[in-house]
């Protein structure tokens, strides 16, 4: 009886308490609201109406009036430059930096975000004007790798080098794989041009810098190679082993032709041989079986496909014996080993790739430099069939 009682004299004290709250914040709200300019409801009107011309008309007049409403409009600069929209992004970005009478931080902040609307319309040479003007600010960090992006998209790889210094006395990090790939850049623009002290000057400065760049080493010897140093270009892609182990399937070809034009074939055949017992690879295994076919007789390279894929079974070793098979098969044969081919390479077309570690993209070709995110050796030299198995 007590706990009845009890609650019939709180439940009108607490409406009352209720109805008071509602009529204070409404209050509020109808003050604060009668505070903004009469723009700023015309403005939002033409955006619900799907005028955003208009609506961005209204929105410059409310901020020239009113200084409260900046961070309104940096937010629909960003939108507009979300939905693609840049131009309109870069008026509203504009009219903001245009104000006299706008704080400090606030002007730092209009200024990168109009970078980053001239970033996003293509116009480099304007977004890296006013990203190198954040220099010594608080938006420095950001704004140089927003400049990195842009060097890289020009190939400026003498300013991206710079640019990552700079990027790792700001965070202490350290950018030593990025900036030895930057050298890599120079040294294959010199190698392209026929100039190749300064490639080695470049490679030597990759490898100052990471000495783990397989790439570089890979680059001397192409350089050793072109020279016409032949024994000086297996010495440096023999090293690839020891910064990368995986990284020998991408060599197999240019030591198999280096050993050849040296006139020592068969050593070079025994030495990609370990390379494959060492560091199995489809890669490798298709260039060992090639020169195995050719210089011991298709006995002895059927066999080396055998061993291979009892010890690491994939549908693409498989596909190779297929062929193997149906080019030694008599005709009355040939028919079915086609059907049986057909079908496995319908299943491997997507087995046979490379896959960035980054973003997933995949490929049918290695890159250094992943074209869909941007990320400096993101890519391990293994087909995508490989990387499943040994997961």
């Amino acid at each position: 009886m007590e706990f009845e009682t009890w609650w019939l004299l709180a439940l009108p004290l607490f409406f009352a308490l209720g109805w008071l709250a509602a009529r204070i914040d409404i209050k509020q709200l109808v003050t604060e609201s009668r505070r903004l300019p009469h723009s700023y409801f015309k403005g939002l009107n033409f955006l619900l109406n799907e005028q955003p011309d208009k609506a961005i008309e209204a929105f410059i007049e409310v901020v020239k009036v009113e200084r409260e409403t900046v961070e309104l409009h940096f937010g629909l600069g960003s939108l507009f430059r979300r939905r693609g929209e840049v131009e309109r992004a870069i008026r509203m970005h504009q009219t903001i930096l245009d104000r006299a009478d706008l704080p400090g931080e606030q002007r730092l902040q209009a200024l990168f975000e109009l970078a980053q609307d001239y970033l996003k319309a293509g116009l480099l040479d304007r977004a890296e004007e006013l990203f190198g003007k954040l220099a010594g600010t608080t938006y420095e960090q950001q704004g140089l790798r927003f400049l990195l992006e842009i060097f890289e998209q020009e190939k400026d790889w003498t300013k991206a080098i710079d640019t990552s210094r700079r990027m790792d006395e700001i965070t202490g990090d350290s950018s030593a794989r990025d900036i030895a790939h930057f050298y890599c850049e120079l040294a294959a623009v010199e190698i392209l041009h026929g100039r190749h002290d300064a490639a080695i000057q470049r490679l030597d400065e990759a490898l100052a810098i990471n000495r783990k760049c397989t790439r570089a080493n890979i680059l001397l010897g192409d350089v050793a190679l072109a020279q016409g140093r032949v024994a000086e270009a297996i010495g440096y892609w023999q090293r690839v082993e020891a910064q990368h182990p995986a990284y020998v399937s991408l060599l197999a070809d240019k030591l198999l032709n280096a050993y050849q034009r040296d006139g020592r074939a068969a050593e070079g055949l025994q030495l990609l041989r370990g390379y494959l017992a060492n560091h199995p690879s489809l890669d490798l295994l298709n260039t060992v079986f090639d020169a195995t076919l050719l210089a011991q007789g298709p006995e002895v390279a059927h066999q080396l496909l055998r061993e291979e894929l009892r010890r690491t079974p994939t549908l693409i070793g498989l596909l190779k014996l297929i062929e193997v098979q149906l080019a030694q098969a008599p005709p009355d044969k040939r028919h079915d080993l086609e059907l049986v081919r057909t079908l496995v390479q319908q299943h491997t077309r997507n087995l046979a790739l490379y896959k960035c570690d980054n973003c997933g993209f995949r490929a049918r070709q290695f890159y250094w430099h992943c074209p869909a995110c941007h990320g400096w050796e993101t890519y391990v030299p293994k087909r995508t069939e490989e990387r499943e198995l040994a997961a």
